[in-house]
């Protein structure tokens, strides 16, 4: 059973909040298929990250389908719109956490950015012991 640094976890989080933050404030200096996806993408690399520091002995596997679920289930209740919610996503944490409407496009970006994770934690988990 893998074992992995809640350190590492934690560092990997802040530097992906980083990235995903700039991704946003410079987009207008990146390519803009970079600029449009790479926030999704990190976002859900970033839930990955928190599910790694919360469970360091879960498998690769169940890190990525546990946050493929968090990540889809959030992206659907874009679909629902009340103003209590809608509210809550005026606010810049809100929509960064929840974000604003449903796109097919963000499914993909969150694939991608689980698989990101995915090859950068195999690495650094494979052969740790506790």
């Amino acid at each position: 059973m893998p074992t992995r640094s809640r350190l590492h976890a934690a560092l990997l989080a802040c530097l992906t909040i980083a990235l995903g933050l700039a991704s946003r404030r410079f987009g207008e200096s990146l390519p803009s298929f970079i600029a449009r996806y790479a926030g999704d993408a990190l976002w859900a690399t970033l839930v990955y990250w928190c599910l790694a520091f919360m469970r360091p002995r879960a498998t690769a596997r169940s890190l990525a389908l546990g946050s493929l679920t968090i990540a889809f289930a959030v992206e659907v209740t874009q679909l629902y719109h009340a103003p209590w919610i809608d509210a809550v996503r005026a606010t810049r944490l809100g929509a960064l956490v929840l974000g604003h409407g449903f796109l097919w496009s963000d499914l993909a970006c969150y694939g991608v950015g689980v698989l990101l994770a995915v090859v950068i934690d195999r690495p650094l988990a494979r052969g740790r012991t506790g």
